[in-house]
């Protein structure tokens, strides 16, 4: 007979997220410092309902709840700071500005080097909507085999 572990009052799942954040942080840093290296090119994905999410309103309205960017060719005035970036983006030719904070991110993908981190999301116990992919290019799915994916989900059955 197994019995649950008891709950832990050190906020691990927090803890881990916000150093897989952290990560996302520091490479998108690094590019705005130096550009992207090589083929590198990262696909992000984030809560467009979240706090502090600023993206224009035509990308709200057809992407309600989750949306991917691409970051690769065509981008401009990327800025990070410790709580999320700006970056600027094509969307059917039209360019925008949006300011994405580091908590509203679900996913970061590199797929050059088949690198990715999952961020737990709170979300309710919702049927999850489907999310249609970025306008600015198409999106490449990490691998089943898991070499360097690192997934993080927290959610706990009671």
């Amino acid at each position: 007979m197994t019995e649950a572990p008891p709950d832990s009052l050190i906020p691990y799942d927090e803890i881990v997220q916000d150093a897989l954040r952290a990560v996302v942080e520091r490479v998108l840093g690094q590019v705005e410092k130096d550009g992207l290296p090589g083929n590198h090119h990262f696909y992000i994905t984030f809560k467009t309902q979240a706090p502090d999410v600023n993206i224009p309103q035509h990308l709200i309205d057809r992407y309600p709840d989750e949306m991917t960017i691409v970051i690769q060719n065509r981008f401009w005035d990327l800025r990070v700071s410790p709580t999320g970036f700006e970056v600027g983006l094509s969307f059917n030719q039209v360019g925008s500005k949006l300011s994405i904070p580091f908590a509203a991110i679900t996913a970061f993908h590199d797929p050059a080097v088949d690198f990715a981190l999952h961020f737990s999301a709170q979300v309710d116990d919702q049927e999850p909507e489907e999310i249609a992919e970025a306008e600015n290019d198409p999106i490449v799915r990490p691998s089943e085999d898991g070499s360097n994916v690192v997934s993080v989900d927290f959610t706990r059955k009671k």
